[in-house]
């Protein structure tokens, strides 16, 4: 099911919200004061978050359930035998059943393909779809698996309170990546209000407008590249241009609405978008774009792998392996290894030779700098032809092989697009947030407008929704 449809929008949501407020919190004494307990709230949003993965996947609702099961008996294992070197066995044991479910339902038809490819084999392929979400929930239990091990985070001795956690719906397809460690507390005890529900309500609205109004429309620019004969230069950067701005809006509205709904339900979730195209390095960019998968390499890869307090070889080596996973993870196809890897190349230099004149080099530069690379990078992710379709692409963005310079088709879509072009790039950069915020800060002006702008907008996108066709979120696929 998706947020950015008439069924969750009119049925799911609202039946859901009823159903959830309308069940009463359990009264609770604790050593400070009286607080109430969402232990039963926890039921109903597990049963409405199977009901929502069930829509999309009926069969493999099961495998997450015993996903969900698994983990949360390994962790009262590797708990029972803290200290002791049954733990590691138990957190090894864990990951292992975790990690085997996303490699077989991922990669095993790539593996397979590459050996038949190799070898001339004639092994069948697996006749499996992809489970909706698995690299999203898997890394969220093995992130609840390692941060139990390491003592920093308390174990779950509930089963349905652990998967409450995991089948979360408003971050169960697409992330962000949400840590136990992070909402650990609102599990067990967090507080529902008027300013929180409205917060949440305001945010989830803003992301199905980048989703409706901007993304959609970035993704007709796209299709209508690919379905082009026209390949000019003029054209291939603005497909690359559009495929940027779709893929940003696309995904940061859906972490938008996933943060959105946490806070109606009273969690709060970290944030995953950072203004990454203002960035002025790549280091930088990945410190602002998908901020919770990085961070899950970062903590649960390269640190273990010793990071940077190693030798300079072995520093490249983590590196390297760190972004080919992070490639890796985005899907079961070269095109995004070498996605990967060449963000590995590129952080490499960076690290080792770029940065003291990135940082003596004017602003606009660096920004330069980032955008193009970028840029580059998203024709490999785009890619979908292998390693050929990546070449000419490369090629094209430069003249080689390009039939024009600035075919008709180009000039004609760029005028067409330049109205949601402009609004695209003004809407990546902190602009519109620090215009609001000057707004809201008059309490009547704000007071007033606030409420009627985002009216505004969901009446606007709910009219896209409706009159548009099926468009689903890009990160659906990984």
């Amino acid at each position: 099911m998706l947020f950015s449809s008439p069924t969750f929008l009119f049925y799911f949501l609202p039946i859901t919200l009823i159903v959830y407020f309308l069940t009463p919190m359990l009264k609770k004494r604790g050593a400070d004061a009286e607080w109430r307990s969402p232990r039963i709230r926890n039921l109903v949003l597990l049963a409405v978050s199977l009901v929502f993965y069930a829509w999309g996947e009926p069969r493999y609702v099961f495998l997450m359930a015993a996903q969900c099961a698994s983990a949360w008996g390994f962790g009262l294992l590797i708990d029972r035998y803290r200290g002791k070197k049954a733990a590691k066995a138990w957190m090894i044991a864990s990951v292992a059943v975790s990690l085997s479910g996303l490699i077989f339902f991922k990669y095993a038809n790539f593996f397979i393909g590459n050996i038949n490819g190799l070898f001339g084999g004639d092994i069948p392929l697996i006749g499996l779809l992809m489970p909706i979400g698995i690299s999203f929930y898997t890394f969220q239990i093995v992130s609840y698996t390692f941060d139990l091990y390491r003592g920093q985070t308390e174990v779950q001795r509930s089963v349905f309170d652990f998967s409450t956690y995991v089948a979360l719906f408003p971050q169960l397809i697409a992330g962000p990546i949400v840590r136990y460690a992070d909402v650990a507390l609102e599990i067990g005890r967090r507080e529902h209000t008027v300013s929180r529900f409205s917060m949440g309500a305001r945010r989830f609205v803003i992301g199905l407008g980048k989703k409706m109004l901007l993304a959609n429309v970035f993704g007709e620019l796209v299709d209508i590249y690919k379905r082009s004969g026209e390949k000019s230069v003029l054209f291939v950067w603005l497909y690359l241009f559009a495929y940027s701005l779709q893929i940003y809006f696309d995904f940061s509205g859906y972490s938008d609405m996933a943060i959105g709904l946490g806070h109606i339900f009273g969690f709060k979730f970290l944030e995953n978008f950072n203004y990454p195209y203002i960035a002025d390095s790549i280091t930088d960019f990945w410190r602002r774009w998908h901020m919770s998968l990085s961070s899950w390499f970062r903590d649960y890869v390269y640190i273990p792998l010793g990071g940077n307090r190693v030798s300079a070889r072995r520093h490249i080596f983590n590196i390297f392996v760190v972004w080919a996973l992070t490639g890796f993870w985005h899907g079961a196809d070269w095109n995004f290894i070498i996605w990967g890897v060449f963000f590995g190349v590129m952080l490499t230099v960076e690290k080792f030779f770029l940065i003291k004149a990135l940082g003596k080099a004017p602003r606009a530069l660096r920004h330069i700098y980032v955008i193009l690379i970028v840029f580059i990078s998203w024709s490999f992710f785009d890619a979908t032809g292998g390693a050929g379709t990546i070449a000419t692409a490369l090629g094209r963005m430069f003249g080689v092989g390009a039939d024009a310079l600035a075919g008709r088709e180009a000039l004609y879509y760029l005028k067409s697009y330049a109205l949601p072009l402009a609004v695209g790039i003004i809407g990546v950069t902190p602009l519109p947030k620090k215009l609001a915020e000057k707004v809201l800060t008059r309490k009547t002006l704000g007071s007033v407008l606030e409420p009627l702008a985002v009216a505004a907008l969901l009446v606007t996108a709910t009219a896209a929704m409706i009159d548009g066709s099926f468009n689903p979120f890009i990160y659906f696929r990984f």
